[in-house]
């Protein structure tokens, strides 16, 4: 077998660099006020050169509705997250009410089906008085079914991706929807997660290995079997550059191949304008670090001339601030991922991308 190319080390991230973009997004909202206009349209002007935009569009919403934990219990290694796309001819609203109607469904079918109650806690150490007690059978209490994850979302566990799928297809079906029409799935596989470096394969189920060739080949298969999934994220490692090639020429046409953590840093696109694959889809920009408000507007520049599409994601550590959903409508970006609908930090941006909709509608400037 071939060897597979080792990990790219993991760039230094500059001592301090949070001060960097947070006083440049301070500046950013200094100078909208001080223009007496709403930051996304300020940030629309800053990449327009001060031109007015006549019509603006607002970014496709990718909610995730399940987060499947990777160390859980449970089989399926290959999603981390499952994420809901409405039908563009949807608004805003209604994509979310649609989404939020499916996600009880869901919940409904998982509660039914004792799906998220697999998760046990913990018990304490037998000790002598309680040993006949634990022996007899009984097992520890079951956490509590809603279980929400910091993505905000349900977080359950599958044996196999075709387990999953059916019961999102019987979910839809059971309010009146379908899927591939009325609405479409996006998956985050988190592939540099699963790779065994001993074994130089990656680790789709327990005990279930595949070779970045045969990982090509499963996607293919996966995107023939359930055509409503129209986005996978970081499908493989960055390193698997071959791969990658491989897999936009024989699905690029069908899905959205997007590199989250398999795109090179901010700073080396800006530098190099060079998304370091191969071919992709798009990239997942995150607002972090040194990362400035300048370097947002110019990367989107530079992905939109590459026909890239631009995809802004919220950071891990997450907070109440809004300014995420007016960079995201400022710079004309094609999707926006928050996250899922609970947590009131994820619930915020949502409210603000709602109220931006509202506020361009009225102002028939809406796309």
């Amino acid at each position: 077998e071939n060897p597979i190319p080792p990990a790219e080390p993991a760039e230094p991230v500059l001592c301090g660099s949070l001060a960097i973009g947070g006083t440049s997004l301070a500046i950013a909202k200094a100078g909208a006020t001080i223009s007496r206009v709403p930051l996304y349209l300020y940030i629309a002007l800053l990449k327009h050169n001060q031109e007015s935009p006549k019509e603006m569009s607002l970014p496709l919403i990718m909610i995730t509705l399940l987060s499947c934990e990777k160390i859980s219990p449970a089989k399926l290694k290959l999603v981390e997250e499952v994420m809901l796309i409405p039908p563009v001819e949807l608004s805003l609203k209604q994509g979310i009410e649609r989404i939020l109607n499916i996600q009880k469904e869901m919940t409904r079918l998982l509660e039914s089906s004792g799906r998220m109650v697999q998760y046990k806690c913990p018990g304490p150490q037998a000790d002598s008085k309680k040993g006949k007690a634990q022996s007899s059978g009984k097992k520890a209490p079951p956490l509590p079914l809603k279980r929400i994850s910091h993505l905000g979302c349900l977080t359950t566990g599958y044996d196999n991706l075709e387990q999953l799928l059916l019961l999102m297809q019987t979910a839809c079906k059971n309010i009146g929807l379908e899927l591939g029409t009325d609405m479409y799935l996006a998956i985050n596989c988190a592939a540099h997660e699963l790779m065994d470096y001993e074994k130089r394969k990656y680790e789709i189920l327990t005990g279930t290995f595949k070779s970045p060739d045969e990982m090509v080949a499963m996607y293919v298969e996966m995107i023939n079997n359930f055509p409503f999934i129209i986005a996978l994220i970081d499908p493989l490692r960055k390193e698997d550059r071959e791969q990658w090639s491989s897999l936009c020429c024989a699905l690029g046409s069908k899905c959205y191949l997007i590199a989250e953590d398999a795109a090179t840093h901010i700073s080396k696109i800006k530098t190099d304008q060079n998304i370091n694959i191969a071919m992709c889809s798009g990239v997942v920009l995150k607002y972090i670090n040194q990362t400035k408000i300048s370097d947002l507007i110019e990367l989107t520049g530079i992905l939109d001339g590459q026909r890239h599409i631009t995809i802004l994601g919220s950071p891990d550590g997450e907070s109440l601030d809004e300014s995420l959903v007016d960079l995201a409508v400022g710079v004309g970006a094609r999707f926006l991922k928050l996250g899922g609908l609970s947590r009131g930090e994820r619930v915020a941006k949502y409210n603000r991308l709602l109220a931006i909709e509202e506020e361009l509608a009225a102002n028939g400037t809406l796309r």
